[in-house]
């Protein structure tokens, strides 16, 4: 069975407690004899100096493998594909559905009916953790395990280089962000059996309220207070909802980082003292936060000033990879474990391959330089919509605690055409640009029998319409060009036809064409 053990330091550093050397010879080319033996034989064939310089060469793929097994972390340089796949291949070969001679007869053998699969998989099948919890090692499948714990290693230290130095532990969990967050709150369930309420300040997506219901919680809606533009969580509100429901009948208090502009993160030092003060759990749905330092900063200081059980954050939206995934993380190891223990069964270990193999190739600086463009290129964004805004009579709304999306308000459209705000969604998307919200006033959405008023806008009665964009890691400059150049041929297309409706009817205008935003 894979003997390999860790475990967080009191200084939060990732130390590995103790590591089988059979699991790092047989990954690095160990025991030497048997190379030596292999490359022996080799020189009869080949030239002695060509063999020399291609064990040479191996090696330096070995010591790359070598010192991600010692350390745990993420390599500051990215490898290459060779690398990437030697290393692959070498856990494969050490679970049991590719030893040479291997009689299966259980119901589960790791078997793949087509090879295209298996290919697809690196021929690792068995998944991740046993029966009843995600984490544990599989006796039949070392090579398999160890990935599993790798990635956690490596995904920790990269949150630790975004800004989160004292978080203590974390895994990768095969569902998306919402689901993520209910295996959160089933969790914690245990610990407040009492427990029926959430409170959650508004944010309008969809996944993270039916989190809630789901995990069999009444979501606690605090509407968000207006401050200029920008929609801010309004914590009198919080803590009146805390007094009036009582202390031990809330399971949590559930905030936010991420998120579309003009809505703002939630303040989360003050929701982390609160619930420090009143013994409340704290999750943070961090579903695209890792990209940013700035809600990187906010869950950080949180857990210094108060209290913030676990952070939920996506895999897809912050290391391009396919959806699917999420990292569950936290300051109380014991509490994440306990999380990780709540998974039912056996798990795919597509999502933590992905991110494994894409944090390898990029390295700790690639990441890093990735952010680093994000960022410049969010300044971009923003001075380009300001400029489109004012050229069409409309505005950049002012929402500097939004790190990631913009807004730019959409009255003039509105005045011109009652439909041409929704219209203006759909031109866009059939004109390829995704990703982009367009965001009417007066939308009703009802969600698992709740009614959101002024739904998408993260308010009952935000004072205009107006259009999101967002500069999310992987965007270029090319993307924002092209963007603002088809949002400004849509803008003058509806002007213009506003316009010739007008002219040619004393009735009130109405667009012929009615289609929502994406």
């Amino acid at each position: 069975m894979l003997s390999l053990f860790f475990h967080a330091a009191s200084t939060s550093c990732l130390l590995w407690r103790r590591f089988d050397l059979t699991v790092l010879r047989s990954l690095t080319g160990k025991p030497k004899e048997m190379n030596s033996e292999n490359f022996t034989l080799s020189e009869k064939i080949v030239s002695t100096s060509y063999i020399r310089q291609g064990c040479q060469a191996r090696r330096g793929h070995e010591q790359l493998i070598r010192h991600l097994l010692e350390q745990g972390k993420c390599p500051e340089e990215g490898w290459s594909e060779g690398t990437i796949e030697l290393f692959l291949n070498e856990l494969a070969v050490m679970d049991s559905n590719n030893f040479l001679g291997n009689c299966g007869v259980g119901e589960r053998e790791g078997r793949v009916a087509s090879s295209l699969v298996a290919r697809r998989h690196y021929r690792l099948i068995h998944g991740i953790g046993r029966s009843g919890d995600i984490a544990a090692i599989q006796p039949k499948a070392a090579g398999s395990s160890l990935l599993n714990k790798l990635t956690n290693s490596i995904v920790l230290d990269i949150l630790k280089l975004s800004g989160v130095r004292s978080v203590a532990s974390c895994f990768v969990v095969p569902m998306a962000t919402g689901m993520s967050l209910t295996l959160c709150f089933l969790t914690l369930r245990h610990r407040r059996p009492k427990a029926r309420y959430i409170i959650w300040p508004r944010i309008d997506q969809k996944s993270c309220f039916k989190a809630m219901i789901t995990a069999g919680f009444e979501p606690v809606v605090v509407e968000n207070v207006l401050e200029g533009d920008e929609l801010r969580t309004d914590l009198e509100t919080v803590e009146h909802k805390i007094k009036e429901l009582g202390a031990e009948n809330i399971l949590c208090v559930h905030s936010t980082t991420s998120c579309f502009a003009p809505r703002v993160p939630d303040r989360l030092e003050e929701l982390a003292a609160m619930c420090s003060k009143y013994n409340i759990p704290h999750i943070v749905n961090n579903a695209y936060g890792v990209q940013s330092s700035k809600c990187m900063h906010l869950i950080q200081q949180g857990a210094r000033v108060g209290r913030i059980d676990a952070f939920v954050q996506s895999l897809d939206k912050n290391f391009m990879v396919p959806v699917g995934g999420a990292i569950i993380a936290g300051f109380d190891e014991s509490f994440i474990q306990e999380i990780s223990k709540m998974y039912p069964g056996r798990a795919s270990a597509s999502p933590s391959l992905d991110v494994l193999i894409t944090l390898l190739t990029l390295g700790a600086s690639g990441y890093k330089k990735l952010l680093s463009e994000r960022k410049e290129i969010y300044s971009f964004l923003a001075q380009e919509l300001k400029s489109l805004a004012s050229a069409h009579g409309e505005r950049l709304l002012h929402t500097p605690h939004n790190p990631i999306s913009l807004a730019m308000s959409l009255d003039g459209l509105q005045a011109g055409c009652d439909k041409a705000v929704t219209q203006l969604g759909s031109m866009l998307f059939t004109r390829q640009v995704s990703g982009a919200r367009v965001i009417p006033l007066g939308k009703e959405q009802t969600i698992s029998g709740h009614t959101f008023r002024g739904f998408m806008s993260h308010s009952e009665v935000y004072p205009c319409p107006y259009l999101n964009a967002a500069s999310a890691v992987g965007i270029t400059r090319e993307d924002v060009t092209l963007c603002i150049k088809r949002l400004d041929k849509c803008l003058k297309t509806l002007k213009k036809e506003g316009t010739a409706v007008k002219s040619s009817s004393p009735l009130p205008p109405k667009c012929q064409e009615d289609a929502t935003g994406e």
